[in-house]
């Protein structure tokens, strides 16, 4: 499957977020061209500040390798991952992470944190957004609604 594919099965996670009333992100983590984890927000569900889709996808990734190197692992997100995210990315060894969506407030790599590419650190992976306007639309759509 292609990146655009893969984005499509975590905005039907996103998809499921909303329905759930948490902000809107999926994330699945593919290996070997097989996804083998798939998580959306639960932050309100679980009063969990840290259960971001991404977190809990790399969570679920490493139970199902029995290892917490991913590696030979693409995360796919809805949107761009926050600094946490980014650096449980890197601690976890993903090999790539593609998103649908900036997030210019929340960002990691909007933001000016370019932990992904950091010499500092031991790993470096690539990291890109896609720019699936869906992605973007069920973010908004469910601000404004809150607003409302």
């Amino acid at each position: 499957m292609s990146d655009p594919d893969r984005l499509q099965e975590a905005l039907a996670l996103a998809r499921k977020a909303a329905d759930e009333d948490e902000v809107p992100v999926g994330a699945v983590v593919v290996h070997e061209g097989k996804v083998i984890a798939r998580a959306h927000n639960r932050r309100e569900q679980d009063g969990n500040p840290v259960a971001h889709a991404e977190i809990l996808a790399i969570q679920e990734a490493a139970r199902t390798l029995g290892s917490w190197r991913l590696v030979g692992c693409t995360l796919y997100v809805t949107l761009e991952p926050c600094p946490m995210c980014l650096a449980a990315c890197m601690l976890s060894r993903i090999d790539r992470v593609v998103y649908g969506a900036r997030d210019p407030k929340g960002g990691a790599q909007s933001l000016g944190y370019a932990l992904h590419e950091d010499k500092r650190l031991n790993h470096r992976f690539p990291s890109e957004c896609l720019e699936q306007p869906e992605c973007g639309e069920i973010l908004s759509a469910f601000f404004r609604k809150k607003r409302s």
